[in-house]
């Protein structure tokens, strides 16, 4: 059956702003959606008040709304746009079908005649509210742990008593699991149980009997209107049953489970996908299987959309399930859709896999101190990072390398535990560096059994981390000149980094690099091909690995590489690696925005990333795609792989940028602004020389390695003072201290967190107004793309202040000064691109707080509020392709555009939720008023020093 004829404009709901527990998996999801719905000719409307993602650009919809996800912002869309058919809402998370299900209640979308796709009503009631689900399970003879409801504290205590402990509570109607907890012990039971009601928007809870130790998976499916069904993927938690998914560290395909097991599981899915509604479209279910030979399987849920980890088996497989799902939503058959990899199979052939990816999540503690690190039921993570490899070591080493936390990987880097009783406690408590604590305690020569034991992690995965020791072992009764050529390539084969292999054989990286090169152990690149090379794949998305050289009878030696290079003129653009706080989707939507315009100058596009939830690692945005750690050795291979005329850093935040050196060292051509003015503009010293040369004020200043120094700087400078680290990101260890005490702890603290870094001492200027601008420049000419004025006073983190555009409270005086200084600091800078800098104005005067010359977290910001593609502007004076003066620069804002920071502070009830000058956001919101009289604004700015902490 192919399109249905009655859909010509549809609704798309967007996810909102990123917070933990829902990224930017739905943006990607939701991108595809509508690149997919746009090919048949069909209207696409979207509503989401995300300004950071590629999803709000206006090239990705006929109709963006940059709006609030409320019923009443729907209303006003479909009074202005009364021709819309239909609503999507299962590409923007549990957020959009939340809408979607009030909107339903509301008759809004009866009052309109519009009807929903893609699901149905009555399959999100089924799967959300647990009694019905259970129900439903075991009239259709699917196993499901024993559990009740509860809608009162009293029937709470109730089952409790009934089940025994442990127990877990699960709220109804929320993500991310937020509200769930597993119960170990009567007395913790009360107050988890009255925050589970508490937390559910229907106030009800679901009480199970704990399935502690228990194996879990997860399927992805889809199915068409003629009911067939496909199973795209299927993926193994590492992390038995107890850590949320999205906390678990994931493998695809499963390792662990029986084909027979599997057949059983298949089955299920498709049973229970039937069950719960007569709807075309996407669903993951998961599973939980007892870790014995009977291998009982049991259900836990099923959701009837796409989801997090739909987006990773998109990049696992291949195969784009939001597009199919958005064409299966519009009436279109599996059999009569392409696949989009190979060309000339259909999306009913079944994704097969030749490799192994493993999936990290990527936690940022560091932020809410005093937080609870435990991993347990509800999501902690704030990203994540997908290896893929020939073997599970190779993919695992390559994900905990594209971490970027200061580790090479597994081992092997003198960061280890090392003490009995810390690993013991690490091993127990769920916490989110156990996949490096496992190693560590193969290293200390705890037990398998005993690991087992403890973590209940199966026992395949642990002998995979023993072989890799054992590795460890061999080598390290080498030196550099004497280990041999065999165990070198295996070392490379099980995704050691060179890094480690130095490590081991005590020498230089670059000694390993160059032994590997002259024994021809050369990284080579293997398709991502979503049918193990059955069929001819036409998409050019790779991974790397190593193989053993093939001889030929005549004596000729290769090794087979799946990605020819063209003579053509590359670029390539280095990605941002695992959202964090303080390094979000902003950066993904520079990243593809660059790529697309070194496209349109005519480069062959590359891309670096290993993010599998955004649209920069989608296989179709550039020519091609390396999924690949962010790390040097893998860069570097793919430089000299392809040679490209450059490479782009200033788009992927400080993850490309702190390549520069390196890149620059190498001999390597950095596009736009060069190293030494990235390096300029972070070095204190040399960038407040540059200030006072071009008489530009900046709060005095001093720079310390040690305590003492420091406390000697405090007399110079005075009382209260900025402390921060140089060269991180989001503000990171930054902190306002009052006296000699605090002065003395917190660099302490600094030190030994981030040994050998120098410490930078700003006098704070209390009370100040902060302000920022973003500029594009040439070298000759600079536009000032715009400046912006936060609501907060100076003190708290730009990325977590709400921001107003234009300013709202600078005077003409000032506002020349922002200009000027701006101005001035890019050309003194050397800046050929995008540049941000930062003020503090305090009786009139303009002072700099710091200048970074590279795409920052407000440029989607002000280009979705002026409407206008300044990334793409910015790459092609990066590339030398256009300068400043030729662009026909037209920004159109009536009123204000205020950015507004959105926190996940609920993940962590007992951290202090003030805020200053580190980076607690985990995302964002636009807010458009049309004047300052505004109820929103006037709220806003009333509150505006009530989080302001030192």
């Amino acid at each position: 059956m192919p399109k249905r004829k009655d859909l010509n404009s549809i609704l798309i709901i967007g996810s909102g702003p990123i917070v933990i527990g829902q990224a930017c998996e739905f943006d990607y999801s939701g991108t595809q959606a509508l690149r997919s719905l746009r090919e048949d000719g069909i209207e696409t409307i979207l509503i989401n008040s995300n300004p950071a993602t590629i999803m709000t650009d206006p090239t990705m919809a006929d109709h963006v709304y940059l709006k609030p996800l409320t019923t009443k912002s729907l209303i006003e869309i479909l009074e202005i746009h009364p021709n819309i058919d239909a609503v999507l809402p299962t590409m923007g998370g549990q957020t959009a079908l939340n809408l979607c299900i009030e909107a339903d209640t509301k008759g809004i979308w009866e009052d309109y005649n519009v009807q929903i796709i893609g699901v149905d009503i009555d399959a999100i009631n089924i799967t959300e509210d647990r009694e019905k689900f259970r129900e439903l399970m075991l009239k259709i003879g699917v196993g499901m742990a024993p559990q009740a409801t509860a809608t009162s504290f009293l029937k709470g205590k109730e089952i409790a008593q009934e089940f025994g402990f442990p127990l877990v509570i699960r709220a109804s109607y929320t993500l991310g699991g937020a509200g769930a907890s597993i119960v170990y012990k009567p007395e913790d039971f009360d107050e988890l149980l009255s925050h589970g009601l508490e937390i559910s928007p229907i106030h009800e809870v679901m009480i199970d009997k704990a399935l502690m130790g228990w194996k879990e998976y997860e399927l992805e499916l889809l199915r068409d209107k003629n009911d067939n069904v496909v199973i795209i993927c299927t993926i193994e938690n590492m992390d038995p049953m107890g850590i949320h998914t999205g906390d678990s560290i994931t493998v695809a395909p499963a390792m662990t489970l029986s084909d027979k097991t599997f057949q059983k599981m298949r089955d299920m899915a498709i049973k229970m996908m039937r069950s719960i509604g007569d709807f075309a479209g996407g669903c993951n279910v998961q599973f939980a299987v007892s870790p014995d030979e009977k291998e009982d399987i049991i259900a836990i849920e099923i959701n009837p959309r796409v989801s997090r980890s739909s987006a990773l088996a998109s990049k696992a497989t291949g195969y784009p399930i939001a597009k199919i799902a958005a064409k299966l939503a519009i009436g279109y058959n599996l059999d009569e859709l392409g696949n989009q990899i190979t060309k000339s199979t259909s999306a009913l052939f079944e994704p097969t896999l030749d490799y192994v990816i493993v999936k990290i999540p990527r936690w940022n503690f560091d932020k809410f101190e005093g937080s609870d690190r435990t991993l347990g039921l509800q999501m902690k993570s704030v990203g994540e990072v997908m290896g893929i490899g020939r073997s599970f070591q190779e993919a695992l080493h390559k994900a905990t390398q594209s971490l970027e936390i200061k580790r090479n990987g597994l081992g092997a880097d003198g960061k280890g535990y090392t003490n009995y009783d810390e690993i013991i406690s690490k091993l127990t408590i769920p916490s989110w560096d156990r996949v490096f604590v496992i190693y560590d305690a193969i290293q200390l020569g705890i037990p398998l059994s005993r690991i087992h034991e403890i973590t209940k992690i199966d026992m395949w995965f642990l002998k995979q981390y023993e072989e890799l020791y054992q590795l460890e072992k061999e080598i390290s009764n080498y030196n550099i000149e004497s280990l041999t050529k065999d165990l070198l390539l295996e070392a490379k084969q099980k995704g050691f980094a060179d890094r480690q292999i130095a490590h081991m054989v005590d020498c230089y990286e670059s000694e390993v690099y160059n032994k590997r090169v002259a024994l021809n152990i050369n990284r080579i690149y293997k398709l991502v091909d979503t049918c193990a090379a059955e069929f001819k794949a036409m998409t050019p998305y790779y991974y790397s690995t190593f193989e053993a050289e093939i001889e030929t009878p005549d004596g000729n030696k290769f090794v087979e590489n799946d990605s020819v290079v063209t003579d053509k003129k590359k670029i390539v653009v280095l990605g941002s690696g695992p959202n964090r706080i303080g390094q979000g989707i902003e950066f993904d939507y520079c990243c593809v925005h660059g790529v697309l315009a070194a496209s349109e100058c005519g480069y062959e596009t590359i891309m670096i990333n290993c993010n599998p939830e955004t649209v920069s690692t989608d296989f179709d945005i550039s020519d091609k795609l390396y999924f690949e750690p962010v790390f040097w050795e893998h860069i570097y291979d793919i430089i000299r792989h392809e040679k490209p005329e450059g490479v782009i850093v200033q788009l992927g935040g400080q993850t490309a940028l702190k390549l520069a050196e390196k890149l620059e060292k190498y001999g390597i051509k950095i596009l736009g602004t060069s190293f030494s003015a990235l390096d300029l503009a972070e070095d204190r010293g040399s960038f407040s020389n540059l200030l006072a040369e071009n008489n530009i004020p900046f709060p005095r200043f001093g720079v310390a390695e040690t305590a003492d120094e420091a406390l000697s700087l405090a007399d110079e400078l005075d009382f209260p003072l900025l402390v921060r680290p140089s060269y991180v990101l989001g503000g990171q260890g930054m902190k306002i201290v009052i006296n000699k005490e605090e002065l003395e702890s917190h660099v302490v603290d600094l030190l030994r967190k981030i040994p050998n870094n120098k410490l930078l001492l700003d006098h704070y200027l209390d009370g100040a107004i902060e302000a920022e601008a973003d500029a594009i420049c040439d070298g000759e000419d600079v536009y000032i793309i715009g400046i912006m004025e936060h609501i907060e006073p100076c003190g708290i983190h730009s990325g977590d202040s709400n921001a107003t555009l234009p300013p709202f409270n600078l005077g003409e005086f000032v506002m020349q000064q922002i200009k000027d200084h701006t101005k001035k600091i890019a050309l003194a800078l050397n800046t050929v691109g995008l540049i941000n800098i930062q003020f503090a104005i305090k009786d009139d005067i303009v002072y700099i707080i710091e200048a970074n010359p590279r795409a920052s977290r407000t440029v989607p910001f002000i280009a979705k509020a002026y409407k206008e593609p300044y990334v793409n502007y910015a790459t092609k004076v990066m590339l030398g392709a256009k300068k400043v003066k030729d662009f026909n620069f037209n920004p159109k804002l009536e009123g204000y555009a205020i950015k507004q920071p959105v926190f996940s502070f609920n993940k962590f009830p007992n951290v202090n939720k003030n805020l200053g000058p580190e980076m607690k956001s985990t995302g964002e919101s636009i807010l458009f008023v049309d004047s300052l009289k505004d109820d929103e604004f006037y709220n806003l700015y009333s509150r505006r020093k009530m989080y302001l902490s030192k």
